[in-house]
């Protein structure tokens, strides 16, 4: 047993969130968890919402509620929807934390004594129709690098080239819409990342088999221009983490607040933190502290590819720039966009799926088999009603749902609600163990590699595999001539049945936990062993005739989506 910590990229605030943000973090992170978990690793699994900086401040003034009123409701949301969509979070943390506030601190002063933060006097946007400076992402223009039009004044989301709000063409307030913006003088703490490049870049040259996405990100980041340069973690804003020297005030910083990509990676361990003052553990150091035992941890984090440079640049220097033992990541899984049906998903157009819609149309198991076995790994993916409609019928309805169904019903109509006892197994029989054994030997060394859409073309395949028995041996004709030998199939087929559930668990768990409630098997371990699970139901074990595990979306079902979900077209 290994000891795994997971996280996923921390969702802003503000906001119900679409599928393609749910696809390129959280969702697959969930997986990879539950999959450790059902083969016996511990594993901590963190998540916590991104409650500070611009997205919290607009979305806050745009509902009409004081800002730490407004994030403390979106949490309720974010942590319901995580629920519905059965995200096996161990811990659901908040960055405005009273924990993240003061590890933020922390990390700001040992940096400083590390002569590792500058104070830097600069001239920053001001807009004279709000009264006030604009921090980066109050500010949006064109890109000056590929044309994109909605860059914030960060980084673009298009090509992710880190930008500074002078750097975009035609910038105007994300607040009032003003263009008339000015450059007035104020000072702002730098973390000087240049002076940890060449370090940085030996620290990503060690990490082994990372995805290319997420190396060659990070590489461009470190290479491109001038290199990797120093970044402002100050904010002239009244939400956030106040600027300190741990508990001390850091002169000339008064009212100002730390950057919020500063101290959002920071809430990955406060959250444990959190996780234990909320009863749910008993020691985050031993996760997070190599010298408290975290040597022997395995970190891997999930993120969408604009996050990469964030988690391998910057993060990494907070992390290794303070001189302290913190944990740092082994792997990182980064995923490409999720578009939606020849454009892309906008909050402001009404255009996609979200979801709290995905789970008022259908259940989560739906939506969570095909975003997982329609990943964006290596490139872009995009979701289309009608391969979603496809994804479900084909797949969960035709293939599993349907093995499971025929199984039970006709060893009800021609034995009973038990496992029949029959004749010993034949060549038939050898070769489908053989066949299932290959394939759940398949789908675990994906798994173990984080190569998810060839996890769900394996798992499919071992769904298939079982169905192709049933065509082969026929029992349905064996019983008019031999009852004993159909005794004998169906008695491997209920099996089959309890093996798909434990397998499909990681990807459909609420389908997988019905079926071994239908078959009698709650608690069923993982089939090392395959041959041994595929006799694990003996003669005589009860079992119930599940209800339909999947239906069937119908064409009428999908044009009705399909329209309801257009929203305005760019």
């Amino acid at each position: 047993m290994a000891r795994h910590l997971i996280t996923s990229a921390i969702p802003y605030i503000n906001g119900i969130k679409h599928l393609g943000n749910l696809v390129g973090s959280q969702l697959p992170a969930d997986l990879y968890a539950r999959y450790l978990r059902a083969r016996g690793h511990e594993v901590l699994y963190l998540c916590a919402t991104d409650e500070h900086g611009t997205p919290a401040e607009l979305a806050a003034t745009k509902a009409g509620k004081p800002v730490a009123e407004y994030c403390a409701e979106m949490w309720e949301v974010q942590a319901k929807l995580a629920e519905g969509f059965r995200l096996s979070f161990d811990h659901f943390g908040r960055s405005s934390s009273e924990q993240n506030r003061k590890l933020t601190q922390h990390f700001a002063k040992v940096l400083d004594e590390q002569g590792l933060i500058r104070e830097v006097s600069e001239t920053q946007m001001y807009s004279k129709a709000d009264g006030r400076f604009l921090p980066d992402r109050y500010i949006e223009g064109t890109c000056p690098n590929c044309g994109f039009e909605s860059a914030r004044g960060d980084q673009c989301d298009n090509c992710t080239k880190q930008l500074d709000p002078v750097d975009l063409i035609n910038p105007h307030s994300t607040i009032s819409g003003s263009t008339d913006l000015e450059m007035r003088e104020t000072k702002h703490l730098y973390l000087r990342q240049s002076a940890m490049k060449e370090q940085i870049e030996e620290w990503i040259d060690t990490r082994v088999g990372w995805p290319v996405l997420t190396t060659s990100i990070a590489k461009k980041w470190l290479n491109d221009g001038d290199g990797l340069q120093d970044r402002g973690i100050t904010r002239d804003l009244d939400w956030g983490v106040p600027v300190q020297k741990g508990d001390e005030p850091w002169p000339g910083m008064e009212g100002k607040v730390f950057y919020v990509w500063f101290d959002a990676p920071i809430e990955y361990i406060a959250c444990s933190q959190e996780w234990v003052e909320a009863g749910k553990g008993d020691d985050w150091a031993r996760w997070w502290r190599t010298d408290k035992g975290a040597d022997d941890v395995r970190y891997t984090q999930f993120m969408g590819k604009d996050n990469v440079p964030f988690h391998t640049l910057s993060f990494p220097v907070t992390i290794l720039g303070s001189g302290e033992p913190w944990k740092l990541v082994d792997y990182i899984k980064s995923f490409n966009y999720l578009n939606y049906d020849g454009g892309q998903f906008s909050t402001s157009r009404g255009r996609g799926v979200f979801m709290d819609q995905a789970l008022d149309i259908l259940p989560s198991d739906y939506w969570r088999w095909w975003l997982l076995s329609h990943v964006p790994e290596t490139s872009d993916s995009e979701f289309t009603w009608e391969s979603f409609q496809s994804g479900v019928n084909k797949d969960l309805a035709d293939v599993l749902g349907n093995f499971a169904s025929r199984v039970t019903k006709f060893c009800r109509s021609k034995f009973s609600e038990a496992v029949p006892d029959g004749g010993a197994p034949g060549e038939a029989e050898a070769k489908l163990v053989a066949d299932i054994t290959a394939k759940v030997r398949e789908y675990e060394t994906h798994m173990e590699a984080v190569e998810i859409r060839k996890a769900a073309a394996a798992l499919r395949g071992a769904w298939v595999l079982g169905n192709e028995y049933l065509q082969e041996v026929a029992p349905w004709t064996t019983f008019k001539t031999d009852p004993e030998q159909a005794a004998m199939q169906i008695r491997l087929a209920l099996n089959l049945i309890r093996l798909y559930a434990v397998i499909s668990a990681p990807f459909i768990p609420d389908a997988s936990a019905e079926l071994l409630t239908a078959m009698h098997a709650e608690g069923a371990d993982w089939p090392d062993d395959v041959a041994a699970a595929l006799t694990a139901l003996p003669a005589g074990h009860a079992f119930d005739v599940p209800e339909v595990t999947f239906r069937k979306i119908t064409d009428a079902e999908r044009e009705e989506w399909q329209e309801r979900f257009a929203g305005k077209r760019d």
